[in-house]
């Protein structure tokens, strides 16, 4: 069991004994236990197996014998029998906005409620809202909350689906039967949310593949069973189709299931101006059943008079048109990546150390790396106040004396505070190499407060970049307010960067506005808002989303190199 799952188990305790009214240094301890673990500079079971997580802070006899059972059993009986005596539908509960452990208990005591249907009835019939602490906000922020949950409970984001469907691929690819195959559909072309995964295969025996496809392991229920079509269930109720074509309609399939359903009436409608047929099954000339031959989609897209058009793009936002101009741009690629801003350490909420951390992007190939830590305001992250940022600054210039491959910069994500007030004063933030400002809370429903705030700080010359600049949670929290064309003219007047922040669960700002960001001359930074090491990998999905949103390696901050990237700040 790793680091982070024994440390979800621990909250998982903690969260439960809050709900049954146990004792809140008891809870606590649970809850700081479970941090303590994700920060450990060593790995889990080397420290169970040396008998030594005594040496960690707050570990006491009692949690160190439950932890010592979960790392080498993989399972706790305490948490187990725990869960057994709450119904199966309160937990779920505690995922909605808003509703924390505290509130849920006097929700669970004053009205029974103890499933999403009673809390929905309580909400609507006033009985919440009566209640002393809660009121009519709060029951229609929940409703509000329910209706979202719904709505999202056949949706997938695209940093859950990708790694699922890369590992079906390559355990597709392993049939012998199988000439080529391809992931496609929505999550090809980097959709933010997808509603399922779609496969491609060509073989002259597609039987075979088909039960490759239907008995691997990650598949949990086979829906249908065709010769060239089956649907299965994955892991997390994931839908997957297979389709399988014969070799000569490899690239028009391919081309079929990737594009967007307006994407590809846009192409059939083009081959038809040229007297040509186009379906999943071929290129035709008019009234001929032979398909003309093309072995990849850039052979269909030549036919069609178009530059090859790279899948991202295939949404009928443009595409087709400048393809046939010659046009369309050179969008980036992840080798242009040398660096990424936004970065957590273990010094507010993240899991590594400095080190940990530069070591992992040297690793990836980075030659920089910024660490952001939140600033003093997010207290719920540990934020930093201004004699610890200084301690940290200190740290980064240190490291960096050692002349390492990757070079720290020191900066920080500091929060913008009610009217645009920045978390720190403009002597603490000049210490600094760059100032990634987000906001964290306060919310506001006026769209006009939201864009006013945002500007008021960007307006701030101190101000680098806007971290995540709507707040949207993917299948969690929908984007606040905000005048979006407004806040990008700012951003180009005033030089600030605008953030593509990377975290599959964010993917803010939105794929959609980058071309009008660019246009405006805006430059982009991926930042994959990383809080452990492994999370420097979404920069891959940062990449694709930037190509999505139809952005070159010069839009991009980046692909600097560290003398180009300080002579920017």
């Amino acid at each position: 069991m790793t680091k982070d799952e024994a440390a979800s188990a621990l909250r998982e305790i903690g969260t439960i004994l809050e709900l049954q009214g146990e004792n809140p240094f008891k809870c606590r301890a649970y809850h700081t236990a479970a941090r303590t673990l994700e920060t450990a500079p060593a790995d889990l079971a080397d420290l169970v197996r040396s008998n030594r997580l005594d040496d960690l802070p707050g570990i006491g006899e009692s949690l160190r014998e439950k932890i010592v059972v979960l790392v080498t059993t993989g399972k706790l009986p305490y948490l187990e029998k725990l869960r057994a005596s709450l119904p199966p539908g309160l937990l779920p509960l505690l995922d909605l906005p808003g509703l924390g452990p505290k509130k849920l208990k006097v929700l669970r005591e004053k009205l029974k409620i103890e499933s999403r249907e009673a809390l929905e009835k309580a909400c609507r019939d006033g009985r919440l809202a009566a209640l002393e602490g809660f009121g009519e906000k709060t029951a229609t922020n929940l409703l509000d909350a329910i209706a979202r949950r719904a709505a999202y409970g056949k949706l997938h984001r695209l940093g859950d689906a990708l790694p699922i469907a890369q590992d079906l691929l390559a355990q597709l690819k392993k049939c012998r039967a199988v000439q080529k195959a391809e992931i496609g559909g929505s999550l090809r072309r980097g959709k933010e949310v997808v509603k399922d995964l779609d496969l491609i295969a060509c073989s002259s025996r597609p039987t075979e593949v088909m039960k490759a496809f239907t008995t691997a392991p990650q598949v949990e229920k086979v829906v249908s069973h065709g010769e060239t079509k089956s649907s299965v269930l994955l892991s997390g109720g994931l839908p997957c189709d297979l389709r399988v074509v014969p070799t000569a309609s490899w690239a028009t399939a391919l081309a079929h299931f990737t594009g967007s359903k307006e994407h590809n009436i846009a192409m059939r409608q083009r081959a038809i101006e040229r007297g040509l047929h186009l379906s999943e099954w071929g290129l035709f000339q008019k009234e001929s059943k032979k398909a003309l031959p093309l072995k990849e989609e850039k052979d269909l897209h030549r036919a069609l008079g178009l530059d090859y058009i790279s899948p991202e793009i295939r949404e009928d936002q443009g595409e087709i048109p400048a393809a046939e101009k010659k046009k369309l741009p050179d969008l980036l690629t992840r080798d242009e990546i040398r660096g990424c801003l936004h970065n957590h350490t273990v010094a507010s909420d993240g899991q590594d150390t400095l080190e940990a951390m530069a070591k992992a992007a040297t690793a990836l190939g980075l030659e920089w790396l910024g660490i952001a830590d939140h600033s003093r305001s997010s207290f719920q992250a540990h934020g930093l106040d201004a004699k610890k940022l200084e301690a940290q600054i200190e740290a980064i210039r240190a490291y960096n004396q050692k002349r390492p491959a990757c070079i720290l910069l020191a900066g920080t994500e500091c929060d913008i505070l009610k009217g645009g007030k920045l978390d720190f004063a403009d002597s603490v933030l000049a210490e600094l190499d760059y100032v990634i400002a987000s906001i964290h809370a306060g919310f506001s429903s006026d769209e006009k407060d939201n864009t006013d705030r945002l500007i008021r700080a960007m307006e701030n010359p101190r101000v680098t970049c806007l971290g995540h600049p709507t707040g949207r949670l993917l299948l969690e929290r929908e984007p606040y307010p905000v005048n979006l064309p407004k806040v990008l003219e700012v951003a180009a007047k005033t030089g600030t960067w605008i953030e593509l922040n990377c975290n599959p669960w964010r993917l803010d700002l939105d794929w959609r506005w980058w071309h009008c960001a660019r246009d405006l001359g805006v430059l982009c930074c991926i930042n994959p808002d990383a809080h452990k090491t492994e999370h420097l990998r979404f920069l891959d999905i940062g990449v694709t989303v930037a190509r999505k949103g139809w952005l070159r390696a010069q839009d991009v901050v980046n692909t600097r190199t560290l003398p180009q990237l300080r002579k920017l700040l």
